[in-house]
């Protein structure tokens, strides 16, 4: 016949290893929910990057469209500019016939 000491043995070593083995679970719990709050904030992290990345890219757009715009004004200043010069000659031109016709 088997002793009675050998019983309490096994049962305080199934104890003891399911004691183990729950806190190794609960560790691997608690690494498990750290890793899903590190993924969640990064995919909070680049969901923001992207949007950020639109607003940049229609501030980009936007820019480049002022630029045209503005070349587009500069050119039409130039035409005036150039328009202005002529009628200033041709009226230093005007004003000296003027001056010879009155003589």
């Amino acid at each position: 016949m088997a002793s009675p000491e050998p019983q309490p043995r096994f049962g305080v070593s199934v104890k003891g290893f399911l004691s183990e083995k729950v806190s190794a679970c609960s560790g691997d719990v608690i690494a498990l929910t750290r890793q899903v709050l590190k993924s969640s904030r990064s995919q909070e992290l680049l969901g923001q990057a992207a949007r950020n990345m639109v607003m940049q890219e229609d501030a980009i757009l936007h820019s480049e469209d002022s630029l045209r715009k503005m070349a587009i004004i500069t050119t039409h200043l130039q035409y005036q500019q150039e328009a202005i010069q002529k009628n200033v000659e041709h009226s230093k031109n005007l004003q000296d016939q003027l001056k010879h016709s009155l003589k």
